[in-house]
């Protein structure tokens, strides 16, 4: 099994996928182990001391004025945990909580938190385990970083609240402990309030987006390529001199992908046949300016994540100095941002796909093919209906566009007066990248149709090559009317699970 060793300056976004989707092992370097002994030593220092020290001996939030005496100090740290753990609402999935726990381990290996080295061993274990808490949608606003969610991971921490076992089965935490040898953590000073100050939800459902969108931008560029092909549109827009007079990494990359996978078509170009047409349709004609501008957003937001990754985020943080600072590193507003950001190029990629499925279908617009791509109009129905399902998903994620970061409510009693609702963010954007895929799978099945139906028309090797593994993937060709659920369904899978960009790399080398 891989496995992922974590030091003191961060983890990659690979490594993040490789604990959270394919639970690799962790390991924890013996850098790491001794920045964390000697930042504890600082901590335990301050700990001595009469003076008040934020989050070693002090209340938190708004109750950071009252001084915690030393008899008091481990019922703080066990009680911020319990009382922070008042997420409610549906089971987040086990891949975000993978990642949550696997990103807060990350910072608190940096030494700059102050907690203990068995602490962070301990967290380790769970995660080898195949132990996941159970963490709920609601409760984080992003500030101090998600809260609620690392809280009810604490709570595990601690063998207490109900954690899934690697066999699916959600338990008391202290009985999974207890199987898998691994002794419940008592926390001292500093470290509750340690594990909980994070953006590390938020973060970890950002990198998972991040690598699913990749490869629905390379599935776009082949779904917009079948379309203008299905359409007998023009690949004369897609010449990189063109693209070069504009020079959007992203638009460029689109195009010469589109291009890529059109090449030696014998569908193209029919401009001037029976019905003459001067251009395309927007939707077909700017595709690559649409989806090239949703690449260059991921490539920002991967820039941000990256940063992230490197970060050490926490309050207070232990310095090489020796001081114990408070900041406000916990604010979520970067990673929340370029969240909602991505969530509103999705919902523009998905609205320019629908656009193309729906021209396929009308008669008026579609240059000689049946109405809805019918086998007998009127006693079928064809795709009219798939269509209907793809523009509820397009609504959907228009609405899902609204920006969570533009909004803030007040906690804390006034004392987190301005918070960054990434969280939110990221949950929503979650469910924009699951619609996104069915909206692309639709128009898959769509175009592959209308390239079917052109008879006496040969499509590029590469849509070829597309078209007849879709058909092996179990989504059925044109026909009569049948139950379309499971035709829908098996394309979904086929774009989800890299079906798609698989069969067309296979023919034009990997896309860009």
């Amino acid at each position: 099994m891989h496995t992922v060793v974590v030091g003191t300056s961060g983890v990659t976004a690979s490594d993040v996928l490789a604990v959270a989707r394919a639970d690799a092992r962790i390991e924890i370097s013996q850098e790491a182990v001794a920045a964390l002994a000697a930042a504890r030593e600082i901590v335990d220092a301050l700990a001595a001391k009469p003076d008040p020290v934020y989050g070693v001996s002090t209340g938190f939030g708004a109750l950071a004025t009252r001084h915690i005496s030393e008899e008091l100090r481990i019922q703080l740290q066990r009680n911020i945990v319990r009382s922070h753990a008042a997420g409610m609402g549906p089971r987040v999935e086990r891949e975000v909580v993978r990642a949550l726990m696997f990103l807060r381990l990350k910072t608190v290996c940096s030494g700059h938190t102050g907690v203990r080295p068995e602490v962070a061993q301990t967290m380790a274990d769970i995660l080898n385990a195949g132990i996941t808490p159970v963490v709920h949608e609601y409760g984080s606003l992003g500030c101090s970083g998600d809260l609620a969610p690392l809280s009810h991971c604490a709570l595990t921490l601690m063998g207490e609240g109900e954690a899934e076992g690697p066999d699916g089965v959600v338990r008391p935490a202290a009985e999974l402990l207890a199987e898998h040898g691994i002794a419940p953590v008592e926390l001292r000073e500093k470290e509750g309030l340690a594990l909980l100050n994070g953006t590390d939800g938020m973060l970890g459902m950002l990198i998972m987006a991040l690598a699913d969108l990749e490869q629905l931008y390379k599935s776009a560029d082949v779904t917009a390529a079948l379309s203008l092909e299905a359409l007998l549109g023009t690949d004369k827009v897609l010449a990189p001199e063109l693209h070069a007079i504009r020079p959007h990494p992203g638009q460029g990359a689109s195009a010469a992908n589109m291009l890529a996978v059109l090449r030696d078509s014998g569908m193209t170009g029919h401009h001037q046949d029976d019905a003459p047409r001067v251009q395309d349709a927007y939707s077909v004609r700017c595709a690559p300016q649409v989806a090239g501008a949703g690449r260059d957003t991921l490539a920002h937001a991967r820039m941000v994540a990256e940063r992230e990754l490197a970060s050490a985020v926490d309050n207070p943080v232990v310095l090489p100095d020796g001081r114990v600072e408070s900041n406000g590193n916990f604010h979520g507003a970067p990673v929340a941002y370029v969240l909602d950001f991505l969530a509103i190029a999705a919902a523009d990629l998905a609205s320019i796909a629908e656009r193309r499925t729906d021209r396929l279908l009308d008669k008026n617009r579609s240059h000689g093919l049946p109405p809805f791509l019918a086998d007998d109009a009127g006693v079928d129905s064809g795709l009219m209906i798939a269509q209907y399902t793809q523009a509820a998903l397009v609504s959907e994620m228009k609405r899902l566009a609204v920006p969570a970061s533009a909004d803030s409510i007040p906690s804390s009693a006034m004392q987190e007066d301005h918070v960054s609702m990434g969280w939110s963010a990221a949950r929503k954007l979650r469910t924009a990248v699951d619609n996104l895929t069915r909206v692309l799978a639709i128009e898959l099945y769509a175009a592959a149709r209308a390239v079917e139906l052109r008879e006496g028309l040969t499509p590029a090797p590469a849509t070829g090559a597309a078209i007849a593994a879709l058909r092996g993937a179990g989504a059925q060709g044109p026909g009569p009317d049948r139950f379309l659920a499971p035709d829908l369904a098996a394309a979904d899978a086929f774009v989800r699970e890299g079906g798609l960009v698989a069969a067309v790399e296979a023919v034009t080398g990997a896309l860009r």
